[in-house]
């Protein structure tokens, strides 16, 4: 089947891209297409500027989040030296005659083949000598700021996840597989669960969140700290859920997580159990949080 594509790197699929999202879909819907984006495994930054942004997504996610928005193909390309010098109608013809493309969709700051040279105007005069359409999203905000993945990252990095989801028009979302730790969790009656950090990936503000976790198929109210966990001298940075009322062995499982508040910074405890006592009593307000959402937001 023929598909109608839109073009981008997506990180964080926040409002602006699923501005582009639901213009691909509902072409492809008109068309009789099937609705599909077309994004590169490698952010070009890389390339282009020789340093690749911390990401907000896992690739994970980022396909969790398309499904969720109607994106039903997804193609992944390579951003090499060969695609960062490719003219860019040898681009529009690799979309176009070699992928099938039957209409495309883009923002309007969207450059893409050697020295960004192809713009939206080119792609939507390009679409049009070959009679497809060609739909060139304008820019989104949110309170008079353009949404960019940039921005969010910066709100991620200030602990600030309510005005982040603003931007992303979702909850932050991490998923990640529980990994062994050093179980002192329970030796205090906090099981949590160990999730490492891709070090590609932004790191939020250290602290403790109020969350909900996706644990095989069912949500759950999480307490979650990122950080060093300096009060046990821990090492390295980790996420760690408390999973409010779930029991069993979580271990190798994949979790998946929703920010939804920034309770505290991280810090240093006098001892385990004055850290035990702030962590249940951050556990009964994120209980609180979570049963206050609402079923919008569920």
């Amino acid at each position: 089947m023929k598909r109608i594509f839109a073009l981008g790197f997506f990180d964080g699929v926040h409002l602006g891209h699923q501005a582009l999202l639901h213009s691909c879909c509902r072409l492809a819907e008109e068309a009789g297409c099937t609705p599909g984006v077309v994004t590169f495994g490698n952010h070009p930054d890389a390339l282009v500027y020789g340093k690749e942004p911390a990401l907000i997504n896992t690739w994970q996610d980022r396909m969790r989040l398309f499904q969720m928005y109607g994106i039903t193909s997804v193609e992944i390309l390579p951003f090499d030296q060969k695609m960062m010098t490719m003219p860019w109608q040898a681009f529009f013809r690799t979309l176009y005659r070699d992928m099938g493309a039957a209409g495309i969709v883009c923002g309007n700051d969207f450059c893409f083949g050697y020295r960004g040279e192809g713009t939206p105007e080119k792609l939507r005069e390009a679409c049009r000598a070959v009679g497809i359409p060609c739909e060139v999203v304008p820019e989104q905000t949110v309170h008079g700021t353009r949404i960019s993945s940039t921005h969010i990252r910066q709100l991620l990095e200030a602990g600030e996840v309510e005005e982040a989801a603003a931007f992303l028009g979702h909850p932050h979302l991490f998923t990640g597989k529980v990994v062994h730790g050093k179980q002192l969790g329970r030796t205090l009656g906090i099981p949590t669960a160990n999730l490492l950090l891709p070090e590609d990936l932004v790191v939020p503000r250290y602290g403790v969140y109020a969350c909900r976790a996706l644990v095989q198929g069912d949500w759950y109210p999480a307490v979650t700290n990122i950080g060093t966990r300096p009060t046990v001298n821990g090492q390295g940075v980790t996420v760690e859920p408390w999973i409010l009322g779930y029991s069993g062995d979580l271990y190798g499982q994949q979790i998946t997580l929703e920010f939804y508040r920034f309770l505290r910074p991280e810090r240093k405890f006098p001892d385990l159990a004055a850290l035990q006592a702030e962590i249940r009593r951050n556990a009964e307000e994120t209980r609180q949080i979570i049963a206050a959402l609402p079923e919008s937001q569920l």
